[in-house]
């Protein structure tokens, strides 16, 4: 037992290293040696601290003197027997004869854990790269949507067929996923090269540094389309593919992902032509025309994207007013809602990049948070829908209150359309009529009805009509000013376009 008090035990005199290590570790016989008082705290904790310094310093210098490890190399590890690929993958995947880089890491004393790596730095994206896109969209809109894309800022934005093609960074990906309303998905090219046969698209598949966008711990999905490709079977070319992505994972990484064909966090297209094919990463997810605000479909519901397409198509100008006069659930008079009040049309559903390995979500709430800025709080507009069918009307307003608008925002009532009359003297008529199956044979009286009442009151309006009857001009008895050829769905359709002038039709009424 000693008298001494703790505080005594302290001194100013300079200890050896030796001494030091003596008192921090404790006395002969007495155990480790205890301390207390708030300078004995601080001393313990400048202690603490210069250790970390100490083996930090030592793990940079030993880091910067190792080899450093390509992720991102087309070399792959030596598989364990039991992950062994196929042997028909033998002649076309050559290991080098030379040792892999991973070898020389563990020479120096570093061990460079590649599952660890890809996590983490490899897969942030520089800001200065960029990629290139496809923005696939309906068959007629491809015009309207490089438009759009040239609006948003993508000057190199071009029509193709079905879509879009561009060059932009990964915030212009984002902001493409955010504030298209006419592409159906943005798709980043991420690998190309011709291909003979389906050995070819496993090697494409499996020399592409998919770890820098998701790994095992995402679950995936591969979809395949092609313009006359030689293959046999697009089925076995999914396969393909999806092997070459799981073999490189797993010997990558140690494990395989697994398969989603419903909602996976990972989705990539395969798309073969005549003589290549083309690797794409889907960062959108589910379809773009998705907003998350229809649930309530009607009849025969049409895309957003595609009533957003047909509002471009029209010319329509979001400070005029708007007539649907068969408006079912009200897609096209809710998209022109949003387009008025400057809405973006993904403000409000997720998207597949937000679960992949590169994702910032920092970054991305800020470009949200200056589209909300933006987006206006009241709609001077008038929109007017109708439909004879009291149930659709039911839906549309079920639907604008799910797209987060005001009762006042729009005007939805049930009414003929043999009988509305314009809510202005000018402005666009969008409609999506019944035809096809939606039509009954004893209506097609419903055509000559709805012309008389178009042409006796209408006047200075611009009617915009989608249909799939190529003979709807001649029902209605209207000459058309622009057939513009879309597609609905499977449906082969015609956007009639009419610019309805008083003087045309003064012999009509009796």
């Amino acid at each position: 037992m000693t008298t001494s008090q703790p505080k005594k035990t302290l001194t100013l005199k300079k200890k050896s290293s030796d001494a030091t290590e003596a008192s921090t570790s404790g006395r002969p016989g007495h155990g480790p040696r205890k301390r207390s008082g708030a300078r004995a705290r601080l001393v313990a904790q400048r202690e603490l601290t210069r250790r970390k310094t100490d083996t930090f310093d030592t793990f940079e210098a030993e880091l910067a003197d190792a080899p450093t490890v390509d992720t991102s190399a087309d070399t792959a590890r030596p598989a364990k027997p039991e992950w062994s690929p196929a042997a028909e993958r033998a002649p076309t995947r050559r290991r080098p004869a030379t040792d892999h880089p991973s070898q020389h890491a563990a020479t120096s004393g570093v061990v460079r854990r590649p599952r660890s790596d890809a996590r983490n730095s490899p897969s942030r994206i520089r800001v200065a790269e960029t990629f290139r896109v496809f923005t696939p969209c309906p068959h007629g809109l491809e015009e309207a949507l490089a438009a759009e894309l040239n609006a948003l800022g993508f000057d190199d934005a071009v029509a193709d067929r079905a879509g879009c093609r561009l060059t932009t960074d990964w915030s212009g990906i984002l902001r493409i996923n955010l504030y298209s309303r006419l592409a159906t998905r943005v798709l980043v090219q991420v690998a190309h090269r011709p291909v003979n046969t389906e050995n070819d698209i496993l090697d494409l598949a499996y020399n592409t540094p998919w770890e820098r966008w998701f790994g095992a711990e995402q679950t995936l999905r591969v979809d395949t389309s092609a313009i006359r490709s030689p293959m046999q079977s697009l089925q076995y070319c999914n396969l393909r593919a999806k092997d070459g992505i799981c073999d490189r994972l797993r010997d990558k990484e140690g494990q395989r992902p697994d398969i989603d064909t419903v909602r996976p966090d990972a989705r990539v297209h395969l798309f073969l032509d005549e003589t290549s094919a083309t690797l794409y990463l889907d960062t959108s997810g589910e379809s773009l025309f998705k907003r998350g605000w229809r649930l309530d479909k009607g009849e025969a519901p049409i895309r957003e994207n595609l009533a957003a397409g047909l509002l471009a198509l029209s010319g329509w100008d979001p400070n005029a007013p708007l007539l649907d006069p068969f408006c079912g659930s009200g897609t096209i008079i809710i998209e022109a809602a949003w387009i008025a009040l400057g809405v973006p049309a993904g403000i409000w559903r997720p998207f597949a990049f937000e679960r992949l390995r590169n994702h910032d979500d920092r970054h991305w709430k800020d470009i949200k948070a200056e589209a909300r800025a933006r987006i206006a709080t009241r709609l001077d507009t008038p929109l007017v829908g109708c439909d004879l069918n009291p149930a659709a009307i039911d839906a549309a307003k079920q639907n604008l209150d799910r797209a987060w608008l005001t009762p006042d925002t729009i005007r939805f009532e049930v009414a003929d359309a043999r009988n509305v009359l314009p809510p202005a003297d000018h402005g666009w008529l969008v409609t999506n009529p019944p035809y096809g199956e939606r039509l009954e044979d004893s209506d097609d009286d419903l055509w000559w009805q709805w012309s008389q009442n178009l042409k006796q009151n209408y006047s200075n309006w611009h009617v915009n009509i989608i249909s799939s009857d190529l003979e709807l001009p001649q029902k209605l008895r209207l000459k058309p000013r622009r057939r513009i050829p879309l597609h609905n769905g499977a449906l082969d359709c015609r956007l009639f376009v009419f610019d309805m002038v008083k003087e045309s039709y003064r012999r009509e009424k009796k």
